[in-house]
């Protein structure tokens, strides 16, 4: 589980994330992941959504993938710089993705996308 504060929770967060023309996106065939900087600054935490539609699955499948997601995500999560915001979408192929499978996508997808808006090299 996610602690409350690193949780993106308002639809102007996750938008902002996703749309944002100083943020950054990779994907894979598993997985999307969009980051974007807020103010690092004002030492915010970094927060991380999660985005699983119809497409993956029934409800079963989705919350399925949310929850392994969401645990990939909490143990990675202090590596994460403060002020960055992280939209993590799963894509059809994740509903028959093990959580291993996940993982291999996740970590060079976050890497990536941090790498490019300046967080970590």
């Amino acid at each position: 589980m996610l602690p409350a504060p690193n949780r993106l929770r308002e639809r102007a967060d996750f938008t902002s994330a996703v749309r944002a023309s100083g943020g950054s996106r990779a994907g894979s065939r598993l997985l999307v992941v969009h980051a974007h900087q807020t103010d690092a600054r004002a030492g915010l935490p970094p927060r991380v959504g999660f985005v699983v539609s119809r497409a993956v699955g029934n409800a079963v499948v989705r919350n399925r993938t949310r929850r392994r997601l969401r645990a990939l995500v909490a143990s990675r999560l202090e590596g994460f710089p403060t002020g960055t915001d992280l939209v993590v979408r799963a894509n059809p192929a994740a509903a028959t993705a093990t959580s291993g499978e996940l993982a291999k996508a996740l970590d060079p997808l976050v890497h990536r996308v941090i790498g490019r808006i300046g967080g970590m090299a």
